[in-house]
């Protein structure tokens, strides 16, 4: 079962325009993810926040990606990072046009 990912963390910059093109990379990478569908990129400079919702195939895979990005911003200095996963209501979700696949 398909399984939604919410995670932030602090995030002092680059932001907007500054990060998509720092970030590039990294955003490419991820599309290799196992079980990896799709991102949102979230971002809040006031907030001084970024993080993501993501959609995984399945909860197995969508922790192994809490794992390993988690180790990955520890590199950066960002030792605390916020998860949760979601079961997804499909027929709600395409309701209001809500990508499932």
């Amino acid at each position: 079962m398909k399984k939604l990912l919410q995670m932030h963390f602090s995030f002092h910059g680059p932001f907007g325009s500054e990060m998509a093109d720092q970030l590039r990379e990294l955003a490419e990478s991820i599309n290799q993810e196992p079980g990896f569908i799709w991102k949102v990129w979230t971002e809040s400079e006031k907030n001084q926040e970024a993080g993501g919702i993501y959609l995984f195939e399945n909860e197995e895979t969508a922790l192994a990606y809490v794992e390993k990005h988690s180790a990955r911003l520890k590199t950066f200095g960002i030792n605390e990072v916020v998860y949760k996963i979601f079961d997804i209501n499909e027929p709600l979700t395409l309701v209001n046009r809500g990508k499932v696949e």
